[in-house]
């Protein structure tokens, strides 16, 4: 049975008639075909309209959606001959942060992504997607062994952020992060990023210094979850922040992939079927190949010093500076 966000209520209970008509005709000498077909053209409208003019905290949920496909479904419908690698040689593995080497349309690559995990046992085992510096630490060498053997790096990004844990920060969680940043940005080879859910702060940051950044329709990218915002600035005197307070947080945030094409922040924008993700994985990982193959055809004949270059260029165009005399 499918999960329905609180927004998508309307559509639940036609889903739902839907299913006890096909129920009632099955096996029985009644002819509601028509019914049936009427109702499902009203939920396809039904989800067109609400789908047509999502609100950013609504995109949100979606991004977060428990149905959505992770790092590892991605990889299980694009990779071939995947071969996962633990450990960063320094502490230990992290299960938030999957990697390996696999191939692409026959194109050898270096895949590593956030994994959240599904069931509440896996969820804790994954740390909610939340990674150690270890895993930072884990991604940084699978991305050095792919500059090593002229491997391009594809990074999928679906993280609330990195795990503040203390154990997390006395292993070196700031460094970690920041090492990565600095290092991604000089890998002389082609680093392509995907956020598939979830794009939180620095959590986000350390696996996606780029020189192509893209996101799904419905993912979210920002430095800090719309909860996380309202909280610091709208929690006063013991009052608690509510849904008011987050959908003006994600509205004013800007963490929507539509907001950040415009800004200027992403490459562009892959398109999800109606209804999400999840609604059709394999036309969302046939959509994300595509884009992964047409930028290595734009990226592989580059030098890594040319690389380099324009990944600095991309960078400094971010933001704007203001000079006041």
């Amino acid at each position: 049975m499918s999960y329905y966000l609180d927004f998508e209520k309307p559509i639940q209970e036609l889903d739902s008639k839907i299913q006890e008509l096909k129920t009632l005709s099955d096996g029985q000498e009644i002819d509601i075909t028509s019914e049936i077909r009427k109702l499902e053209k009203k939920a396809k409208d039904l989800r067109s309209d609400i789908f047509a003019a999502l609100t950013p905290w609504q995109r949100t949920q979606i991004a977060r959606h428990p149905e959505r496909p992770y790092t590892l479904d991605y990889i299980g419908m694009m990779v071939t001959d995947f071969v996962e690698m633990h450990g960063d040689r320094r502490f230990g593995d992290d299960p938030a942060i999957v990697g390996g080497i696999g191939t692409i349309s026959d194109i050898p690559m270096v895949i590593i992504g956030h994994q959240k995990g599904r069931g509440t046992k896996e969820r804790i085992y994954r740390n909610f997607g939340q990674p150690n510096p270890e895993g930072y630490r884990k991604a940084l060498r699978l991305m050095k062994l792919a500059e090593r053997f002229k491997r391009p790096v594809l990074t999928l990004i679906d993280t609330p952020g990195a795990f503040p844990g203390i154990g997390a920060e006395e292993r070196g969680q700031a460094e970690a992060i920041a090492n990565n940043l600095m290092e991604m940005a000089r890998l002389k080879t082609p680093v392509i990023t995907i956020v598939i859910g979830e794009g939180g702060s620095g959590g986000a940051l350390g696996l996606s210094v780029s020189d192509r950044l893209y996101m799904l329709e419905n993912s979210i990218y920002s430095v800090i979850s719309p909860e996380g915002c309202a909280a610091i600035l709208w929690r006063k005197g013991g009052n608690e922040v509510g849904l008011a307070d987050y959908n003006r947080a994600a509205d004013a945030l800007k963490l929507t992939a539509p907001d950040l094409k415009a800004l200027k922040i992403i490459d562009d924008v892959i398109p999800e079927p109606l209804g999400g993700a999840h609604r059709d994985p394999a036309a969302v990982a046939a959509a994300m190949t595509d884009v992964i193959l047409k930028s290595l055809e734009a990226l592989r004949g580059k030098t890594g010093v040319k690389l380099i270059e324009e990944r600095y260029k991309k960078l400094k165009k971010i933001g704007s500076i203001t000079k006041v005399e």
